[in-house]
């Protein structure tokens, strides 16, 4: 069993995508391996982009539900039972689901190990021996992007930007409350937002620039449409969600 989903993810995704990123550098990304990253990355993101979007509007409704929640349990109840009850009628009346967000990760789990594999991989004279025959091998990969980059190398401005990026992801998905103190969960999501980018600037400072790069583009389209889907949400923490997830 596990041998046919390794053989299923190599032919369906991993194959596939790589063969897309080797054509993308042999024509419009002009001999340029960022280039081609980015431009791959950016195409995913694209097809994958009504899964995404339903995630984040999903985690936006989330963040607007807290207030609701956090008075669901300051609320003495006699029974337990009766608490949860009311917190699945708070779900049901927004046509929201907590595992929601869960779930839609889990669906994009597999390409983005693709994509990280591939870009890990790009500037290695193996990946040849993975190209369809219709697809023509470049004669060497151009491991500088836009001249300056090394792909092969670690890169602390990718690193660091890619930070950044994901620092502003965080900072965006935190309700600003209107007044009153925080929850527990809420003051753990503020000390995410800062931790999470330095764990991505450790866990990504030794890997090629190469890596680095997908991850910075996947961060800001990510910024882009998270941003897109805040704006459309009413401001303030005390307004009600007058929009179902759809």
């Amino acid at each position: 069993m596990f041998s046919f989903i390794v053989t299923a993810y190599h032919e369906v995704l991993y194959q596939p995508l790589l063969n897309a990123i080797v054509v993308l550098y042999n024509t419009v990304a002009f001999g340029d391996a960022g280039v081609a990253i980015i431009l791959l990355t950016l195409l995913i993101r694209l097809v994958l982009y009504p899964v995404f979007h339903k995630g984040v509007r999903h985690q936006a409704a989330m963040q607007r539900l807290q207030p609701h929640l956090k008075k669901i349990q300051e609320k003495k109840w006699d029974d337990p039972k009766q608490q949860l009850e009311a917190i699945r009628e708070l779900y049901k009346e927004h046509g929201t689901n907590p595992f929601s967000g869960f779930l839609l990760l889990l669906v994009q789990i597999p390409v983005i190990i693709a994509l990280f594999q591939i870009a890990r991989a790009i500037l290695s004279p193996d990946i040849f021996g993975e190209l369809y025959s219709f697809v023509d091998a470049p004669t060497e990969i151009n491991p500088k992007f836009l001249g300056l980059i090394n792909l092969h190398e670690r890169s602390i401005v990718v690193v660091g930007i890619a930070s950044i990026l994901q620092y502003l992801q965080a900072k965006l998905s935190i309700t600003k409350k209107a007044s009153g103190g925080e929850s527990a969960q809420e003051r753990m999501m503020r000390q995410m937002a800062l931790l999470g980018p330095g764990i991505t600037f450790v866990a990504f400072f030794n890997f090629p620039a190469a890596v680095s790069l997908y991850w910075l583009t996947s961060s800001a389209f990510s910024l882009f449409q998270q941003y897109t889907v805040y704006r459309e949400q009413p401001h303030g923490t005390d307004n009600p969600i007058s929009k179902k997830i759809r």
